[in-house]
């Protein structure tokens, strides 16, 4: 049963943003042919779209696991989970970022949910998710953690 779920849409800015194809796209083929030009900014502008619903990726947790896109961790293996909001945020994903961890960033969400992995045979000392709602992610794991037998 899952517990949590958080699909990290894009924004509607980079959706605005990428449509400067359309434009860009009807001006190169407006020498050689109007239409192919509109034709073009279509297809250009949907395949962009579609790349970036289908690229959204999702975060699970369950009693087993939690799941960051096609990743997977244990919910057994995760130590202490730290959230961070605002200058915080930014400090965690630059200057206080560990070379070894796990990251699963996207720069349209601010907030993000810090995952200590307590395995030894693992290299990577945390793993740090984007998340709109870092202090739900957080609440699960802890439930999680609760209704999972530790080994």
């Amino acid at each position: 049963m899952t517990i949590y779920r958080e699909r990290l849409w894009p924004t509607a800015w980079l959706y605005i943003s990428t449509a400067l194809v359309i434009p860009a796209s009807i001006l190169v083929f407006m020498p050689i042919n109007i239409v192919a030009g509109y034709i073009t900014a279509a297809v250009l502008y949907g395949g962009i779209v579609l790349f970036l619903l289908s690229s959204a990726p999702t975060i699970e947790v369950d009693e087993a696991e939690l799941r960051a896109g096609k990743a997977r961790l244990p919910i057994t293996i995760i130590g202490a989970v730290a959230t961070f909001d605002g200058a915080e945020a930014t400090l965690e994903r630059g200057q206080r970022l560990d070379a070894r961890a796990w990251l699963m960033i996207r720069g349209w969400v601010a907030p993000v949910a810090k995952l200590e992995v307590n395995d030894e045979g693992d290299p990577t000392p945390y793993w740090l998710l984007s998340s709109r709602t870092p202090e739900l992610l957080a609440e699960a794991i802890a439930q999680s953690k609760l209704r999972t037998p530790s080994k």
